[in-house]
Parts: structure tokens; sequence; C-alpha cells
């Protein structure tokens, strides 16, 4: 089984970007396959409805999103919701989230977001009949030291994640 992690934000200092680490360490320590794709590094173009689909580089996004068993976003919150850079990503890609697991870690500002990533959510659930895993890492500044992720309930709650995504992803292919 093979695993995505999306860092979704375009900021070269991004606190998403941190926690999609610890992420892909603790996928990696349970011994699964992991991609990563920081969108800073693989830009897409914006999604127009028409032309863009044909591009190289939403191809073989699209293709990285299809092979996955199990996906984790995670997003930076701007303005009450998951940054424009992940639903960029969900619109050009399409039907190859067609019943993926997902789930989701965000970096927010403040505690007054915390159920902002729902949207996004519901369309997974809505449009491409994902699973959504209800545990969530939400995290905000106060979790950091500099660039650095220095809160272990939030490492722990991220592997904790990282645990149920291979759980539940696992059980799925089963049935």
């Amino acid at each position: 089984m093979s695993y995505l992690i999306v860092a979704c934000s375009l900021n070269p200092e991004s606190r998403s970007l941190v926690l999609a680490q610890h992420a892909e360490e603790a996928l990696r320590q349970a011994g699964v396959t992991v991609d990563f794709m920081a969108l800073k590094n693989n830009p897409l173009p914006l999604c127009d409805g028409d032309s863009v689909y044909s591009r190289p580089e939403v191809i073989s996004a699209a293709e990285r999103v299809q092979k996955a068993e199990g996906i984790l976003l995670s997003v930076p919150i701007y303005n009450y919701d998951a940054n424009a850079a992940a639903k960029n990503l969900i619109e050009l890609t399409g039907k190859s989230w067609q019943d993926k697991v997902v789930g989701f870690l965000c970096a927010a500002g403040g505690q007054g977001s915390y159920m902002s990533i729902m949207s996004l959510a519901n369309s997974l659930m809505l449009d491409f009949r994902c699973i959504v895993l209800p545990r969530f890492v939400y995290v905000t500044g106060e979790s950091f030291e500099a660039d650095n992720l220095a809160n272990s309930e939030i490492k722990q709650r991220i592997k904790k994640l990282a645990d149920q995504l291979i759980k539940i992803s696992r059980a799925l292919q089963t049935s």
C-alpha cells in the first residue's frame, strides 16, 4: 500500500509543511511506502475547467492521487478555510480522489478556525465518496518554536492520525 502526503502551502516558511514532514516520518516508521508532494515544489496551474487537464504536471498529480491508498492533506488555514492551492489540487485531479481515505493536518493562526476544514472534507465526501478520518490535527503557532514543532502532544496526535490512516485504508482494502 502506498500513502500520499500533500503539503499544500506555497509559503517557504510553512508550518503546515512541518506538520506534513512529521506525518511522513510517522508513516515511514510504520513501515509503509510514502509519496510526498509539496505543492510549492510541484507548481500546478489554476484550474480553468478546460485546457489544463492535459498538462503534464496535472496528469502527474492525478496519477499520484490515484495510486495512493490513503492521503494526508496538510493545509494552512487562511480566512477560515483551507488554502486555495489545496482546493485547486482537488479541482485539477478530480476523479482520482474517488473512494480514497483522507486525513487532514491544519496549521492556523488561531483557535477560531477549528471547524474550517469541514467544507473541504464535505466536498471530498460528497463529490468523490472519500472516507474522511474523523481525527484531524489542528495546530496554531503556539505549538512551534521558530520553524520547529515543539509540542509533544501534537507530535503524538500526528502519529495517531498516521496510524488511523493505515488502519482504515487496510480495512477497506480487505472488504
